[in-house]
């Protein structure tokens, strides 16, 4: 249960993916991680813990000895699926005053009426300095139509335009770009008239819980991916002891929901030139490296879709994960994730070494598959990839739900692999 509180606070400290970032840079620095800086031509790695930060990704990694000669790394991502304001988001409308939003990565559209929603994220000041904002109050809303107005709603579903029908109330009356301006400026601690751009995101304040007969489920906004952000810090924190040869590593991604091709993606060079600078600071060649890099393991730890009770046919027969059963193993031929033969069997064996229950998940050949940050890096370094993830419901949702005896199992998985 510590280890579920944890993650809850993990999670409310993390409303959106820069938040996550720092809420990983503090999680690191308390367990003895210090910060590299990437523009240094120079990095001096002793101490042996280290993370390198751009924007809301980061890279961090244990240096057990002089000379590595391969890495274990643990792959993740810290955005998930919301609602984005605009650059020029407020404006208007009948009285009130509301945002216009874009739809990040996969959202369930319909999981965010009628909630209270947040704002978090940075904004930039003229001379480019740029400041965290966190407005954790009832500040906006997207209100759902009335069945009075929209009488077939439920035997047809509800069916919202992303331009249109997604836009969050947030006052009424008044001048809407000037008093967002001054709600920026309270917020950010930037005068209104020097703020030069933002990077915000809605989220629900509702606070993770626990929840269930016997506190079984944790219900949290965030869980598809923060959890595995989580038991990857959680994982690495214990990698200190294990083969002097092998680099630990953990790699939080952005961008993951809407395709990983950014600088701080998987998809960008960011976790190749944090791996190809370790090999150089301890004195190995260009081919020294790249042998590294043949050696090396990445687990791309995601969430992984647990058998809906509602739904079960939605599942492939033989490959219906449960909810409390353990993390999960996910195959598919057409390499959406990039597990083979070779790293399942490697799984297989973590699995067994840390006394943990593993399960497998093939979608159904008739359903499409979603994908991750795996495949990415395999074809962009070149190393063997395992996807991996612990079950969850009701993923890409506003409020999502998963068991808490899984964490425990899956922070082994991980941990295993990293000690190498």
């Amino acid at each position: 249960m510590d280890l579920v509180r944890d993650l809850c606070r993990f999670i409310d400290a993390s409303p959106c993916a820069a938040h996550a970032a720092d809420s990983l840079a503090y999680d690191l620095g308390r367990d003895g991680f210090h910060p590299l800086d990437a523009a240094s031509p120079a990095w001096d790695l002793t101490g042996g813990r280290f993370y390198v930060r751009r924007g809301a990704a980061i890279v961090a990694f244990v240096l057990r000895g002089p000379t590595p000669q391969r890495f274990r790394l643990v792959g993740a991502h810290t955005d998930s699926p919301h609602l984005r304001l605009k650059p020029r988001a407020a404006y208007a409308c009948e009285g009130c005053k509301q945002f216009a939003v874009e739809v990040y990565g996969g959202a369930l559209h319909n999981s965010w009426l009628d909630r209270d929603l947040g704002l978090a994220g940075t904004v930039w000041s003229t001379d480019g300095h740029a400041a965290s904002l966190r407005l954790h109050k009832p500040l906006a809303r997207v209100a759902q139509l009335a069945i009075h107005l929209d009488r077939k709603v439920n035997e047809e579903g509800v069916k919202l335009n992303a331009q249109t029908q997604l836009a969050p109330l947030w006052g009424l009356g008044g001048d809407p770009v000037a008093d967002f301006l001054e709600l920026l400026a309270q917020g950010s601690g930037i005068a209104a008239g020097d703020i030069a751009a933002h990077d915000l995101s809605l989220y629900d304040l509702t606070p993770a819980t626990i929840g269930g007969g016997r506190d079984e489920f944790i219900f949290a906004g965030r869980l598809d991916n923060l959890v595995s952000c989580h038991a990857g810090v959680q994982a690495l924190a214990h990698a200190t002891s294990g083969d002097n040869a092998t680099v630990p590593v953990l790699a939080c991604f952005d961008h993951e929901e809407v395709g990983s091709d950014s600088d701080a993606g998987a998809g960008g060079p960011l976790l190749a030139q944090v791996l190809e600078r370790i090999a150089l600071a301890c004195g190995l060649g260009r081919a020294q490296y790249l042998a590294a890099l043949a050696g090396s393991v990445m687990l791309s730890a995601d969430m992984a879709h647990a058998v809906h009770p509602n739904y079960p046919d939605r599942h492939e027969p033989r490959h219906k994960p449960q909810l409390g059963q353990g993390p999960v193993l996910k195959n598919n031929a057409n390499q959406r994730y990039a597990t083979t033969g070779a790293t399942a069997a490697h799984v297989r064996a973590l699995a067994k070494a840390a006394n943990a229950p593993l399960q497998d998940f093939v979608a159904r050949s008739d359903l499409g598959c979603g994908s991750t940050i795996g495949p990415v890096t395999a074809a962009a370094l070149g190393i063997a990839v395992a996807d991996i993830g612990a079950p969850m419901l009701s993923m890409h949702s506003a409020r999502e739900c998963m068991a808490g005896a899984d964490l425990a199992p899956y922070v082994a998985v991980l941990a295993a692999h990293l000690r190498g």
